[in-house]
């Protein structure tokens, strides 16, 4: 079975899909912590993130590895484990920016199709519903206020020993919704057949039961 969770930077798409997964025995893939290790990977190579310097070339050196260890997903790059450095800063709005590139979008899609045909899936994203799992028997789209995103936001990162301030979370959320929302290839966007679910006032037990039912529904 496939669940398609898309939504915007900071709704608890991660967080809730993970719980959820769990839940009911699921595997969980998060397809932004793959584009989130190509931007970091074009960071510590020192390649400005631009459609034309990701040459078929550059792709094919980027090697991404996903495993689970005590259940927990963990992010490899090229042998690295980054599961810790793709949540920087840095690796966010660099994620936003790569991602608008359609090769880059094209090699992590073939590898995100590939998992969803061997097991039940849970995946989170910005087009699974769209684009990447069109067929998916579940389709859920996940949103809250901006406000909401960025306390969210700050409160996660305040818990990792990493300074930030309102302000700057909130802009930084605000322009990867225009990024993600407003490129040419493979949009931000509500399926049409997608269960629209805003959680700006539920608490994330709340949001869990709900995404729980809504696939119990479907098996």
């Amino acid at each position: 079975m496939k669940v398609a969770i898309d939504g915007p930077a900071g709704a608890g798409k991660s967080s809730i899909a993970k719980a959820v997964s769990k839940k009911l025995g699921f595997v969980y893939i998060d397809t932004g912590a793959m584009y989130r290790a190509v931007a970091v990977y074009a960071i510590e190579k020192g390649i400005e993130i631009k459609e034309e310097n990701f040459t078929q070339e550059v792709l094919d050196n980027i090697k991404i590895d996903i495993t689970y260890e005590d259940g927990t997903q963990k992010i490899f790059l090229l042998g690295k484990d980054v599961s810790e450095r793709i949540r920087e800063a840095d690796a966010s709005i660099g994620a936003s920016n790569v991602a608008v590139i359609p090769a880059v979008r094209l090699k992590l899609v073939e590898l995100q199709r590939t998992l969803a045909e061997k097991t039940s899936v849970i995946m989170d994203g910005r087009d699974i519903g769209t684009y990447v799992l069109p067929d998916a028997e579940v389709k859920i789209f996940l949103t809250a206020s901006s406000d909401v995103r960025a306390k969210r936001r700050l409160l996660e990162m305040k818990e990792k020993g990493m300074e930030a301030d309102f302000e700057t979370v909130k802009r930084d959320i605000e322009y990867r919704d225009k990024n993600d929302s407003e490129r040419e290839f493979a949009p931000l966007r509500q399926a049409e057949d997608a269960v629209l679910v805003d959680t700006s006032d539920m608490t994330i037990e709340e949001v869990i039961d709900r995404i729980t039912e809504i696939i119990r529904e479907e098996k």
